[in-house]
């Protein structure tokens, strides 16, 4: 059988406010889940409901319903999974009723577990009622939904060593500020290695966003994405390579409004060229994080890449500046004062190269204090992710 999800309705403040305007609270009901009879009795106890019959998961686009209700079958392995993977992807914000065939105690909590409500089918008309009511009562007093703050992360080219310090960035902040509040997504859609070093070798990835549709826009990104040791969400890039053009401006618009909404701060790695969907993500950031090494090569990179940011009228978006994996050697042959000359401004953070404990943090999937405590690149780390994260944690903020 079907299985539907709610969506709280995108063009009013909050169900609260909905309901004193006015607004009947939309209760999609997936078909065959209730019987006709049964929503006609419903709909006399419930005159300020407005009832409606959807032949399939409605479309989230084009109409939206407070309360969905639909039927699973417990007999049916494919319909339950089926029906978990979207409770994971959709919950626990949003408002469910799910009817369960063949009722059996594992798969009633497992459908349970994702935060929708469960009843034994067929449901008579007083638990049914119970259930629309207490559920009502939640969208009622369901509380607007939070913004926090994302950051682009930038590289002037290939292996800068952007993705491990943004990793390791994560870690530091999602350890230091709480789980569950920092995400890192990997939009690199051909080169992205976060998830390895993160050792998620299963985390949910952009192509399974892509392929969840006109649902992306209700994700609940804090409970679908994979969580690492140190509270740190992480949505990986896709495991097989993918062509550049397979994400769009719109799609990159809806993703970071989830990932906005659903965590404190979001770093974004993406990849180092431009294209119209990269641009849109660098549009709607709060920060820019540009990574460069200290060489002839990366220095004429990272002045391109500040032109074309001057050239998009980004300028007005605070940007960090990194020169990551310093050393002796490497100031030697370029100093840092010619490197700022020619880049017209100077590097607002320089990272020491320690590249035996960095190597060794990736490889096992850890932050860097697991493998050696104290280290000069993990208190340089530390201090670039407070100061790129200061907004998003300031005292007062929303989480």
């Amino acid at each position: 059988m079907a299985m539907g999800v709610l969506s709280v309705m995108p063009d009013v403040s909050s169900p609260a406010e909905s309901r004193n305007a006015g607004t009947a609270i939309q209760v999609g009901i997936v078909d065959g889940a209730v019987a006709p009879g049964q929503v006609s009795a419903l709909g006399s106890l419930f005159p300020v409901f407005k009832f409606e019959t959807l032949l399939d998961w409605p479309n989230l686009t084009s109409r939206h319903h407070h309360i969905l209700v639909a039927a699973v079958d417990a007999n049916l392995p494919d319909s339950v999974s089926r029906a978990i993977q979207r409770l994971q992807l959709l919950l626990p914000l949003r408002r469910v009723l799910v009817l369960l065939h063949n009722f059996n105690t594992p798969a009633a909590s497992l459908l349970a577990d994702t935060g929708a409500t469960v009843l034994r089918a067929p449901a008579g008309e007083g638990a049914l009622a119970l259930a629309l009511e207490r559920l009502s009562a939640s969208v009622m007093q369901a509380p607007a939904a939070p913004s926090g703050q994302v950051v682009a992360l930038l590289k002037a080219g290939g292996g800068v060593g952007a993705t491990s310090l943004g990793v390791q960035a994560a870690m530091q902040l999602a350890q230091s500020h709480g789980a569950d509040r920092v995400c890192f997504a990997d939009l690199d859609l051909q080169s992205g290695s976060a998830a390895l070093y993160f050792d998620l070798a299963e985390a949910l990835t952009i192509s399974d966003c892509l392929a969840v549709g006109d649902l992306l826009a209700d994700t609940q990104f804090a409970t679908a994405l994979a969580s690492h040791g140190s509270g740190a969400r992480v949505l990986a890039a896709p495991r097989d390579t993918l062509g550049l053009d397979m994400l769009t401006p719109s799609l990159v618009q809806t993703l970071i409004r989830g990932l906005r909404r659903d965590f404190s701060l979001t770093i974004i790695d993406l990849p180092p060229v431009w294209t119209a969907w990269t641009d849109q993500a660098l549009q709607l950031a709060d920060r820019i994080l540009l990574v460069t090494n200290l060489s002839v090569l990366h220095v004429h990179l990272t002045r391109r890449q500040l032109d074309l940011i001057a050239q998009r009228g980004l300028n007005h978006l605070p940007l960090t500046l990194v020169c990551n994996r310093v050393t002796p050697i490497r100031q030697s042959l370029l100093s840092r004062k010619a490197a700022e000359a020619a880049l017209g401004r100077p590097f607002d953070i320089q990272l020491p190269d320690d590249e035996p404990v960095m190597m060794d943090a990736v490889n096992q999937g850890v932050a860097l204090s697991a493998v050696r405590r104290g280290t000069k690149l993990e208190k340089a780390i530390g201090m670039l992710a407070e100061t790129i994260a200061a907004e998003a944690f300031a005292v007062g903020s929303r989480r």
